[in-house]
């Protein structure tokens, strides 16, 4: 069973967020890591790139394969977790504590289309 935080909001592509203000703090949920297996690569945007919520930003590449990362939310990246490019599997070790990118979101209602922890766990059994 994967561990599902409370307190964050998640997309149906398996991305978490924690909203800080008006900063998305995004990453990939425990199910999401469990299904890849060993990350072996992180592909990450630059900072000041636009995202807009429901499309690509990154991949994350395992040994058994490659799985795009979809911006929840619209925004500009306003800070990358570089420690990712040399140490990708620290999502392996504790996907809720990496964070992957920082977006200022230019519409912070996008965060009420996101499911609660409840609802993506109930994604997650399906």
């Amino acid at each position: 069973m994967s561990k599902i935080e409370e307190g964050l909001r998640y997309a149906e592509s398996h991305e978490w967020v924690k909203v800080e203000g008006d900063i998305a703090v995004i990453g990939i949920s425990d199910y999401a890591q469990h299904a890849l297996g060993n990350i072996v690569y992180v592909d990450l945007p630059e900072v000041g790139d636009e995202v807009e919520a429901g499309e690509d930003f990154g991949a994350v590449e395992s040994v058994k394969a490659a799985s795009d990362l979809i911006s929840p939310v619209s925004g500009e990246v306003v800070e990358v977790n570089s420690e990712l490019e040399d140490k990708p599997e620290a999502i392996n070790e504790n996907a809720f504590g990496c964070w992957i990118i920082k977006v200022k979101m230019s519409d912070p209602a996008e965060i009420d289309a996101l499911l609660d922890a409840a609802a993506y766990a109930k994604l997650c059994e399906e």
